[in-house]
């Protein structure tokens, strides 16, 4: 039998409950419902204030870096955060600080 990990919001850094069903998108980083919530309300400020277009790739990729540093595993410089860093998963100091 598999011991299930417990998942962590890359966000918030709380834990998200087993029984708690993620988006698929969300799922991948992981991001707790309540902050995936928070970021489908910000990616509608990202589209209309960069004035993106979703039928353009560039646009689309644009919008994903966006959410990545929103999720926290992306810093806005474009660096990949490392989680497996326990420094890095202190909420209340900026990586590498």
């Amino acid at each position: 039998m598999l011991e299930s990990m417990s998942r962590a919001c890359t966000k918030c850094k709380n834990s998200i409950p087993d029984t708690e069903q993620l988006d698929m998108v969300a799922e991948k980083y992981p991001v707790c419902n309540k902050c995936w919530a928070e970021w489908k309300e910000y990616r509608v400020m990202v589209m209309n204030e960069m004035r993106l277009d979703m039928s353009m790739p560039d646009h689309r990729k644009l919008l994903k870096k966006h959410e990545k540093i929103f999720a926290g595993v992306l810093t806005p410089e474009g660096e990949i955060v490392d989680y497996t860093n326990e420094d890095n998963r202190k909420p209340d100091k900026p990586p590498g600080a």
